[in-house]
């Protein structure tokens, strides 16, 4: 199928971005389209303006300040993934991006955009709610961060406003010695997960959890944190009773209905499964 017609805006500044943005119910943004544009073809979008961001300046930069890194609403995955810089700081990114589709996919598509695409079972999301990273949208009213707690709230639903752009993504630098694994099971790699847990393992000086932070996708309606997981965790030396009680605390978070990929309970198998191995993982990187 083709797209329905739209007007197209290139903007050269944010501001003018945002301007026509703001002026043009049902506009839309266009970063890298690897999600936008196949929605438009098959009439699931359909914008009245596209505005693109590739002409302006200064959205295409990967930096590092202050214990975070400020992706651009440029930045391609595969610049993310690729980038050593990034990956000795936090070397999560690039086993995360290793699933996210293919690498013609990765090459196209931005990280900000499929962090705003906001799908349930995607792996950067999860990966901003793992580590309690934040967006900095900008609109006519001006700028504001957004906690990833505060933006996923549906399936392909964030808050952002829609009159702003998220102009950067921010991925906190994990502590040192902080351990981190991630997992997923999909029916072909490059799909979507049916279920994905990422963890962050610290321990004390005598080996007990003095922090766990556990995130899942594809199980619910958004990526979640697996709060009731991480205090069955936390202050324990993750024998394997510790384990089985994280377990049994996630259960209630595995919303997602039956569909043609998996039933809940199936869902409920994979996320036990994959805590397990993922904690284990992060705890054996955890210095």
């Amino acid at each position: 199928m083709k797209p329905p017609l739209f007007d197209y805006a290139s903007p050269e500044t944010i501001a003018d971005a945002v301007s026509a943005l703001s002026s043009n119910p049902g506009a839309m943004v266009l970063a890298g389209g690897q999600s936008l544009v196949p929605a438009m073809n098959f009439r699931l979008a359909s914008p009245s303006v596209l505005v693109d961001l590739q002409r302006i300046p200064g959205l295409d930069t990967i930096s590092i300040d202050d214990g975070v890194i400020r992706v651009g609403a440029m930045v391609r995955h595969r610049d993310l993934e690729l980038d050593d810089a990034v990956n000795a700081v936090h070397p999560l990114i690039r086993e995360v991006m290793a699933h996210v589709a293919h690498v013609p996919i990765r090459n196209r598509g931005t990280v900000v955009g499929s962090l705003c695409h906001a799908d349930a079972a995607a792996e950067m999301p999860l990966l901003l709610v793992l580590t309690d990273g934040a967006v900095k949208a900008v609109g006519p009213k001006g700028e504001r961060i957004i906690a990833a707690r505060d933006l996923f709230q549906f399936h392909m639903t964030t808050t952002r406003d829609a009159d702003e752009i998220v102009t950067e993504a921010h991925f906190p630098v994990p502590g040192t010695g902080a351990g981190l694994a991630f997992d997923e099971f999909a029916r072909r790699h490059g799909d979507y997960a049916i279920a994905a847990i990422g963890a962050l393992i610290e321990k004390n000086g005598d080996g007990t959890v003095s922090r766990a932070a556990l995130a899942a996708c594809g199980i619910g309606d958004r990526p979640t944190r697996l709060a009731a997981s991480e205090a069955a965790l936390t202050g324990t030396r993750l024998d394997d009773a510790d384990l089985e009680a994280a377990v049994r605390a996630a259960r209630d978070e595995i919303t997602a209905p039956d569909d043609m990929h998996a039933t809940n309970a199936y869902r409920k198998h994979l996320t036990g499964a994959l805590i397990k191995r993922v904690v284990a993982a992060a705890a054996a990187r955890a210095k």
